[in-house]
């Protein structure tokens, strides 16, 4: 690594956090010759340096930025090449804990036109429907490679959306149960509630239910509503995470629910 990219340190001082700045060491090409960089938010300082190291050199093209918080970028913004895509790496921590889910939908409402990417070490189902819902545009599991990482942020900034396959597989696992809606259901809703759970679980709007049950839609606004108080939930999403959840378990219904 150039030791000309990096601030001279008094190693007198005790907690110092400096953003990183790395540059590819296989290209002889300056720092300002970089058209784009990429920012990785991580409050943990080493987690984020190694991390910008290894993807400094993969990507030779892309100047990476290491920051604690995106004020801490946004104080420095005019030293770096334009925002190219935000890797917001949350560690171990759940999507759905207020911290990390208000991070994910204020960084995703203010960068609208960056792709925000989501770093998790869990790969579970209802937490990458839950950052897609606050509006990341991808979500990388820690298990891939540094090099597969890379490709899949090249893939957000492209306009794609990528998840797991193992997301992939329990979407399909879901879907595939969809003929057998009203065995785990039966005792909880009435055939019609069944019929508008199914299509909940499916993702379809009340209108697009209306039209296809032959509802009117405040008919199925009161179906959503009867729906909701039976599991307990507070909105749609929570419904379908809950139904998904009973389908998955294969327990039994009313327990699933309680």
């Amino acid at each position: 690594m150039n030791s000309a990219l990096i601030p001279n340190l008094d190693l007198r001082q005790e907690n110092v956090a400096l953003p990183l700045r790395i540059d590819n060491p296989n290209t002889s090409a300056a720092p300002g010759r970089h058209t784009h960089s990429l920012v990785i938010l991580d409050n943990r300082e080493l987690d984020r340096q190694c991390l910008a190291q290894c993807m400094a050199a993969q990507k030779a093209d892309l100047q990476i930025l290491a920051f604690g918080s995106i004020e801490e970028w946004k104080q420095k913004r005019d030293e770096y090449p334009p925002l190219s895509a935000i890797l917001l790496n949350v560690g171990g921590k759940k999507i759905d804990e207020p911290t990390v889910s208000e991070q994910i939908r204020k960084l995703s409402s203010e960068f609208a036109s960056t792709p925000l990417i989501v770093l998790a070490d869990s790969d579970d189902f209802g937490q990458i429907v839950r950052a897609l819902e606050y509006g990341a545009k991808g979500f990388i599991p820690a298990s891939v490679s540094v090099s597969v990482c890379m490709e899949l942020i090249a893939l957000s900034v492209a306009g794609g959306i990528f998840v797991p396959a193992s997301a992939l597989f329990a979407m399909r696992h879901l879907l595939d149960s969809s003929n057998s809606t009203a065995r785990p259901l039966s005792g909880i809703f009435t055939d019609r509630q069944v019929e508008v759970v199914e299509a909940l679980r499916r993702g379809k709007a009340n209108k697009i239910i209306a039209y296809e049950l032959n509802l009117r839609e405040s008919t199925v606004k009161v179906h959503v509503r009867n729906i909701m108080k039976k599991v307990k939930a507070t909105n749609r999403t929570e419904v379908v995470f809950k139904l998904n959840d009973l389908f998955l378990s294969g327990g039994s219904a009313t327990n699933s629910l309680c």
